[in-house]
């Protein structure tokens, strides 16, 4: 009699297991590929961290991705605290960029959650037409909305005012769909009802069940608003003409103009040095919220 032989065993989905897994060679050439794209991603960051450490003579005469004598990285950092370039100061902007980013991503959060927690456990009439013309928004440029803006500002008097950036950056049609989808996911209507039949009031179910239920998605709008104001270089240019309100990406421009002049001395290494500041917030805060920010994205991208 021969050998009974064995059936590969199978999960209840009806898929081998064998095919869950990847050959040696796929794997390898996978992770070489990640590890290229790491050197990639990290390369400018290795450059602003090594040339953060020497003169203007040494930035342009010796390699970039090893240090050179003398070690002027706490020269370059007490520099950033003086007008080195006449067009202002390097902490006070990124003061600025603090607040407008800080306030602006905590508004961009509550109104998104919001918003979203409506869209998702409220029907009314006109719903889906308002969500869509919502997300409409996201196929208009912010540089066409300049324009228009800034003559809306100057009507109301919020040009060179620290309102004017704070006040559109907490408009995110972004953060209003990512809500949307995650309190679908994550917030049972039967939950919902429960609470309602108990006597609880529509904000209470709001703060006490929907908002612990749906942190990682707050996490992530918070991340990705931040991230977009830190970095928003159009809008402040246009309403700010003061140095002292602009934030970092506007400040770092009018100082790189200032060293590509040759006007001012060691300007080169003051502004890779602040570059390398303004990354490192950023760069901590993911860290920081990593685990919350993964979690967000993924359920946003299981759900629609």
């Amino acid at each position: 009699m021969s050998p009974r032989r064995r059936t590969p065993r199978r999960p209840a989905d009806g898929v081998p297991i064998r095919l869950y897994g990847l050959r040696r060679g796929t794997t390898g050439l996978l992770t070489a590929v990640s590890a290229l794209f790491a050197a990639f991603v990290l390369a400018p960051l290795v450059w602003l961290a090594i040339n953060a450490t020497k003169t203007q003579a040494n930035v342009y005469g010796t390699a970039g991705f090893w240090f050179a004598r003398p070690f002027r990285l706490w020269q370059n950092l007490a520099a950033l605290g003086h007008d080195v370039s006449g067009a202002g100061i390097y902490l006070e902007w990124l003061g600025n960029t603090l607040l407008y980013a800080v306030v602006s991503a905590v508004g961009s959060t509550v109104l998104s959650a919001m918003a979203g927690y409506g869209f998702s456990r409220y029907r009314f009439r006109g719903a889906g037409t308002l969500f869509r013309l919502v997300m409409s928004t996201l196929l208009v440029p912010i540089t066409a909305l300049s324009l228009p803006l800034f003559l809306v500002y100057a009507k109301v008097g919020l040009v060179n005012s620290v309102w004017g950036m704070i006040l559109p950056s907490m408009v995110s049609p972004v953060g209003i769909y990512l809500m949307r989808t995650y309190i679908d996911a994550s917030v049972p209507r039967d939950l919902i009802e429960a609470a309602r039949i108990d006597g609880a009031g529509e904000l209470r179910i709001f703060l006490r069940i929907a908002v612990p239920l749906t942190v990682p998605g707050l996490v992530t709008v918070l991340l990705l608003t931040l991230v977009a104001v830190w970095n928003n270089y159009f809008l402040p240019l246009v309403i700010f003409s003061r140095s002292s309100l602009y934030p970092l990406t506007v400040g770092l421009s009018t100082l790189s103009q200032a060293a590509e002049t040759g006007t001012q001395a060691d300007l080169v290494p003051v502004l890779i040095t602040g570059g390398l500041v303004t990354v490192l917030p950023l760069i901590a805060l993911f860290l920081l919220l990593e685990r919350y920010f993964r979690g967000g994205v993924l359920q946003g991208s299981t759900t629609g």
